[in-house]
């Protein structure tokens, strides 16, 4: 897919099916993810992938944001290792270019997904036995959505460039 075909394609698929993500996909997604740019190229980052389905009824207990993905990446920033400047850190901004990776090479792979922010850290930190050193920062459902997927309302409700940029 051509990179501008996958960047207005991508959408929050709120719908899956049970069709399993193929092993290679993943793995396409996950490297994506993997050499994703992040500040000094310190790489303070952590993706847990729950696709069992022991792991899945956990998450269920975190998050009614599921919907259905039989697939869920968990993009952990680690607030110990990421760069620091004063007393700002990158580990949130590093992990959210590391999940844009993530979703993007989904879209590419012909994998749907979401980015959810809906969830119980501290569901998500005792059932995955999550160090105190990693920030859960997104859960990434990707899989394939269902025929009758309802569209998202806000895919192509975009701000004019002329709002958001201002040329100094």
């Amino acid at each position: 897919m051509e990179f501008n075909e996958v960047i207005i394609k991508r959408t929050a698929t709120r719908k899956f099916s049970d069709k399993k993500v193929e092993e290679n996909k993943l793995n396409n997604v996950l490297e994506a993810g993997r050499i994703a740019p992040t500040a000094k190229n310190i790489q303070p980052i952590k993706i847990y992938v729950i696709n069992s389905d022991e792991g899945i009824k956990k998450l269920d207990e975190a998050t009614p944001c599921r919907y259905g993905a039989n697939t869920v990446l968990l993009v952990c920033g680690d607030t110990e290792l990421a760069y620091k400047k004063g007393d700002y850190s990158t580990y949130e901004m590093d992990a959210c270019i590391v999940a844009t990776h993530l979703m993007l090479a989904a879209t590419n792979e012909g994998l749907d997904n979401i980015w959810v922010e809906m969830f119980d850290e501290n569901v998500i930190r005792d059932k995955y036995n999550i160090p105190s050193n990693l920030k859960p920062i997104c859960l990434l459902p990707i899989g394939y959505k269902t025929d009758d997927c309802p569209l998202n309302p806000l895919h192509n409700k975009r701000k004019e460039l002329s709002e958001i940029i201002e040329r100094i």
